[in-house]
């Protein structure tokens, strides 16, 4: 097989992406208390196998199989990826993603779900909830064909503002919606308890190596190695910059220090935000949507502490209400 500098790109963003599992571990451990980090941790190490093996037994073909009125694929159940390096690259990008999505709902539901349950949440939404959205929006994007229904109506989103971010936000949603609250942590007058977090340092390396995910996530949707890569990777780091700066801004107001996992979350909700349109938008744009995201973070963080519904890293409002799509026409 003859490797061309689409296939390397694509296999280096890929690797880039998985960067993004060991930063979501660490900015969970460190939000959450130390005598769960081991949860927090193996959690994420094993959503990962799962949502990958999952992927490759059915979510693939569900995804990116033969269009059944653009609704669900079929006809490539456990994919032979040897034959082909474009075909191989591709799918290890996509089952990427399919962690990602799958690996956000760790940390909402930090604390509070059983290890057990939990792998069965994984298999849900990689096998079933991810890969059946993502074949209304996204199938035929390696042909170029308008296979899934949402697409061919003009839907775009160009690397997984709401493919990815969105449906783990939305599930994280619904679980933590099921569990319920930590205890103690809201009480009958309406005041909430702040969860002493156990690493924040740590917690920062991981919204870092996040940043760096975020660069093979956008940059690699590209699908090719080509001149929209600079463009697409300066409008991230862009988006993110102002999102954090935005947040951080309206919270040091607010509560007259810098929070540390407000900055955080802020940046992250920049990223989010931007991921929709990163391919599409100028530069004063991204810098705009980014900082909308953030102050929108803070504003859904508040509005979850409200209806007391506990998210153990605000990823709801992160990965939720800091969505920003572009327009296709």
């Amino acid at each position: 097989m003859e490797l061309n500098l689409d296939v390397a790109w694509l296999v280096g963003c890929a690797g880039l992406v998985f960067l993004m599992q060991p930063g979501f571990m660490c900015l969970e451990s460190g939000l959450t208390h130390s005598k769960n980090n081991i949860n927090v941790a193996i959690k994420n190490l094993t959503d990962f196998a799962i949502s990958v093996m999952v992927f490759w037994l059915f979510s693939y073909s569900l995804m990116f199989g033969q269009t059944l009125w653009g609704w669900v694929g079929h006809g490539i159940l456990m994919p032979e990826l040897t034959n082909s390096a474009k075909l191989a690259a591709f799918f290890l990008f996509q089952a990427m993603f399919c962690g990602t999505a799958t690996t956000i709902i760790s940390g909402a539901v930090a604390e509070r779900m059983r290890y057990k349950l939990y792998l069965v949440v994984c298999c849900v939404i990689s096998g079933l909830i991810y890969p059946v959205f993502g074949h209304w929006a996204w199938n035929g994007l390696e042909t170029g064909e308008l296979g899934g229904w949402l697409r061919s109506l003009g839907f775009v989103d160009f690397a997984g503002s709401t493919v990815v971010h969105s449906v783990g936000g939305w599930v994280s949603l619904a679980a933590i919606l099921v569990v319920g609250p930590r205890a103690g942590r809201y009480a009958r007058d309406g005041s909430f308890a702040t969860i002493h977090h156990s690493n924040l340092p740590f917690s920062v390396l991981g919204a870092m190596l996040l940043w760096l995910g975020w660069l093979g996530f956008n940059g690699g949707s590209t699908l090719a190695f080509d001149d929209q890569i600079p463009r697409i990777i300066v409008q991230t780091i862009m988006a993110g910059t102002a999102g954090l700066l935005s947040a951080m801004a309206l919270g040091w107001y607010r509560r007259k220090l810098p929070e540390v996992e407000t900055t955080i979350n802020g940046s992250l909700a920049g990223l989010v935000a931007i991921t929709a349109g990163c391919n599409a938008v100028s530069t004063q744009h991204a810098v705009l949507i980014g900082a909308i995201a953030g102050l929108v973070m803070i504003l859904a963080t508040d509005l979850m502490n409200y209806f007391h519904i506990d998210d153990g890293v605000d990823a709801v409002a992160v990965h939720v209400f800091a969505v920003s799509g572009v327009p296709s026409r």
